[in-house]
């Protein structure tokens, strides 16, 4: 059982897929995260990211897995580092690239190989795993989708007031949205969820009761 939540930033999915993953004891898988931790390479590693040749030999050189919530970055753990503004300010455009997106695809699908798993990103069921009849769009106001990146990012001291951070997120939302390859969008038969105002504990189980209904009908189906 593959449970796909996509959505754009700040609505929720980590937070939301977490808890699901645990309620369900399944494992979660973060996909954005890798895409972060690659990001965080090239940063480090002064990479010209304009440069589609040093970034695929700097990909070669990458090595990224999870355990739980935790991100390694050739066996170094780097679950917070990923989330500081730098990383944040390019990540969108690191995921954007083919070449990118093609290898950490075929990780993704590696880790949900024949294991129950709750994934969540961008374009997990519209293009990672597009066969899961377990899809959801976790969506929500923008303001309240700021509020939560300014308290995710306070944490990180970056520093930045809310209205900076709508329109840093207004900006991903475009780019993420239009880019040319797995571009940012609901899945036809996601099951669409606004999370404005609902507590996490209601969309868990808005998603957990999805589920189980979409469970008894592969099993009512033969499936």
């Amino acid at each position: 059982m593959i449970i796909a939540i996509d959505g754009p930033s700040g609505a929720g999915k980590s937070t939301v897929a977490k808890r699901v993953g645990k309620k369900l004891g399944i494992l979660y898988l973060d996909t954005g995260a890798m895409y972060r931790a690659f990001t965080l390479y090239a940063i480090e590693r002064v990479v010209d990211l304009h440069n589609h040749k040093a970034l695929e030999k700097a990909l070669a050189e990458c090595d990224i897995s999870m355990n739980g919530h935790t991100v390694y970055l050739n066996g170094r753990d780097v679950s917070s580092e990923i989330r500081n503004t730098e990383v944040t300010d390019r990540v969108s455009y690191i995921s954007s690239l083919p070449f990118v997106r093609k290898k950490m695809v075929e990780l993704q699908r590696i880790m949900g190989k024949n294991r129950d798993v709750v994934a969540e990103g961008r374009d997990i069921g519209t293009v990672v795993f597009p066969e899961t009849p377990y899809k959801f769009y976790l969506d929500a106001a923008i303001e309240e989708r700021a509020r939560r990146r300014y308290t995710d990012e306070k944490n990180v001291s970056s520093g930045l007031g809310i209205e900076s951070i709508i329109s840093r997120i207004e900006r991903r939302d475009r780019f993420d949205s239009t880019r040319e390859l797995s571009p940012l969008k609901k899945a036809s038969d996601a099951h669409y969820i606004d999370s404005t105002g609902l507590t996490v504990d209601r969309v868990v189980d808005i998603i957990i009761k999805k589920v189980k209904e979409e469970e008894r009908g592969v099993v009512s189906n033969g499936e």
